[in-house]
């Protein structure tokens, strides 16, 4: 007999619950099971599952125009556009569906700018342990173990050197480079910091250079780590940032944002039938507008900071290893256990959390967690420790 799910290709291992409805920091099986979720989709729901702020979205506009293609102006997609410019920094916006597709747009753009004002160059120097997407360029441009592998040839132009190691960075730039990119925190490598004072270095070396610095925030940004973006704790201005997971709020959107200065797209060169769609960005304006007060972001702080404290106390009395991250995108480090087989008996014990690597479990709770929620999460996962 042919299951429910026969049909879908199989492109990674599923447990049998069924999702069905999400409130919150909650969601539901269909079989009436509820999960306490610190996975978010990846980080995707910021808000947290079906938050009233993008539902009120979702209709307002849907009642108005959904669609009208990218040949045309609408609305949502200047308002949207205005907002992220202002919140960055920067200048102008290119908005897209995923973060694969921002930073693929991110490396078009570095490679144009490269063959306009720096003789051709175009390699673009990333980091071991990089994760920016699964496209064939993004692939290329991460640092994941065995990527090099699959799906050759693999696109040339991106050299790797490791995390916070300036002097690599340095020695890795030559007249064929025209970037360095890297995220503020490397989620999908178990949550490592670039740390404040390596991105000062970078901005310092990049702009002496005269090659352009992109900073992939697609996990980082919307308020992640406390700041809207993650590279404003270290006080700099990128050439390029990517957005995407938390824009949406659970829709796909996410943006190319960049100084004027680097914005050398012609019509033509870049594009996508849904991108800047009145629906998904009446839906980013809702999510940016709550997001970016200071009041908001300071109880992100507040949020992150007593997540950091009591996965601390749990390491410490069960004796595992580091908490690393920043605002709510953490990882505990474990010690003689299978992160993957803790996740699978925190699923057990109705927690949803992330096994990033081996020895390692990630937390991406909504940006709206409350200390009870995280309190209880602890106790599901000193239970699924146990």
């Amino acid at each position: 007999m042919i299951g429910q799910f026969d049909h879908l290709m199989k492109i990674t291992d599923r447990p049998s619950a069924v999702m069905v409805r999400g409130a919150g920091s909650w969601i539901w099986d269909r079989d009436g099971r509820r999960y306490l979720d610190f996975v978010q989709g990846w980080a995707v729901n910021s808000l947290g599952h079906s938050p009233r702020v993008v539902l009120d979205a979702l209709v307002a506009q849907g009642e108005q125009l959904i669609n009208c293609s990218p040949a045309y102006y609408n609305e949502p997609m200047g308002r949207l556009a205005a907002l992220l410019a202002g919140t960055s920094g920067l200048d102008q916006v290119f908005l897209c569906n995923s973060g694969a597709e921002a930073n693929e747009g991110a490396i078009k753009l570095a490679r144009k700018w490269g063959a306009r004002h720096r003789a051709g160059a175009h390699e673009i120097v990333t980091m071991h342990g990089g994760f920016h997407g699964r496209t064939l360029a993004t692939m290329a441009a991460s640092g994941k173990a065995g990527w090099d592998a699959l799906f050759p040839p693999v696109v040339p132009g991106f050299r790797k050197v490791p995390l916070g190691n300036i002097g690599a960075v340095a020695d890795a730039i030559t007249p064929r480079t025209v970037a360095v990119m890297l995220e503020p925190i490397q989620g999908e490598a178990g949550v490592f910091e670039a740390g404040d004072d390596h991105l000062r270095a970078l901005r310092a070396l990049t702009a002496e250079r005269g090659i352009l610095l992109i900073v992939d925030e697609i996990q980082t940004g919307i308020g992640r780590t406390g700041r809207f973006f993650g590279y404003q704790h270290a006080g700099i201005e990128p050439d390029i940032v990517t957005v995407g997971k938390g824009l949406g709020g659970g829709v796909p959107l996410a943006a190319l944002v960049a100084a004027e200065r680097v914005c050398c797209f012609e019509p033509g060169d870049q594009g996508g039938t849904f991108n800047g769609n009145p629906l998904m960005a009446g839906v980013g304006c809702a999510v940016v507008e709550t997001v970016r007060q200071p009041s908001f972001l300071q109880a992100v702080v507040a949020r992150g900071a007593y997540l950091t404290d009591r996965l601390r106390t749990l390491a410490e009395q069960l004796g595992h290893g580091e908490v690393r991250g920043r605002g709510l995108l953490q990882a505990l480090e474990l010690r003689g256990m299978d992160a993957k087989k803790v996740s699978a008996t925190a699923l057990d014990h109705g927690l949803l959390v992330n096994a990033p690597r081996p020895d390692t479990l990630r937390f991406m709770p909504a940006l709206t967690v409350t200390r009870e929620e995280i309190d209880e999460m602890i106790a599901r996962l000193r239970a699924s420790l146990d």
